[in-house]
């Protein structure tokens, strides 16, 4: 197997947790990122490099860049957006602070990495962002979601203009619009809720996806979700 060189957002927990230890036991990569650092760093994995991370933070930004022009000759194989910011409340008591956290996460973390990686990444290499069917025009849609599922129809169409400006040069990108997914921020937002797939299931799912997607698609929406939109 050709190895990786992967950079992953939102590794604390749930989904990006479980993904950045699949591709690491695979023998590629990986940058896990996110701002606490602690649970991924516990791990040991000799094929896991971390340090703490905000999307929205110019230091953490620039210490992005040492690292990849330092440890990694200064490319990168594949970007996953994973980290994700989730607000469950009524459209009428969110406020602009609310808002633009959720937003800051969620899109401008996307667009800010995307900005900073495009010199490093070859024309075979593969920006998968993780969406949600909330974010997919025509599906169902749920209360006090407005912020969070807004921001993530922000990101498919974000994901379809850079895979047309980038089209000559690379890298591919293509979204993923999942259902739910049992994890941690699933239960904070709906308490209670139980979701027909596991967060290993879908971080397999999203692991063979970003390894192998790029030869299929390009500027793609992918909805990962057993329902009907």
């Amino acid at each position: 197997m050709n190895h990786k060189k992967v950079i992953i957002t939102g590794t604390s927990r749930g989904i990006g947790f479980e993904l950045a230890q699949i591709l690491a036991d695979e023998g590629h990569q990986v940058l896990a990122l996110s701002r606490n650092h602690t649970p991924i760093k516990n791990l040991k994995h000799p094929n896991i490099h971390s340090f703490s991370f905000n999307l929205n933070e110019e230091n953490d930004l620039d210490q992005l860049d040492k690292f990849v022009n330092e440890q990694w000759q200064g490319s990168v194989d594949i970007l996953i957006h994973n980290a994700g910011s989730i607000i469950n409340k009524p459209f009428a008591e969110i406020t602009a602070q609310e808002l633009m956290s959720v937003y800051q996460t969620n899109v401008f973390g996307v667009f800010q990495l995307n900005q900073r990686l495009m010199g490093k990444m070859p024309k075979e290499g593969h920006v998968v962002t993780i969406s949600s069917m909330g974010g997919v025009q025509g599906s169902m849609k749920f209360p006090g979601l407005t912020a969070y599922s807004s921001s993530k129809s922000a990101v498919i169409n974000l994901t379809e203009i850079l895979a047309e400006e980038y089209k000559e040069t690379g890298p591919s990108f293509n979204v993923l619009a999942l259902g739910a997914v049992q994890t941690e921020m699933l239960e904070e937002a709906f308490p209670g809720y139980e979701a027909p797939n596991s967060a290993h299931e879908m971080a397999q799912y999203i692991a063979d996806f970003s390894l192998t997607g790029n030869k299929f698609y390009n500027g793609k929406m992918l909805q990962v979700s057993k329902s009907t939109p």
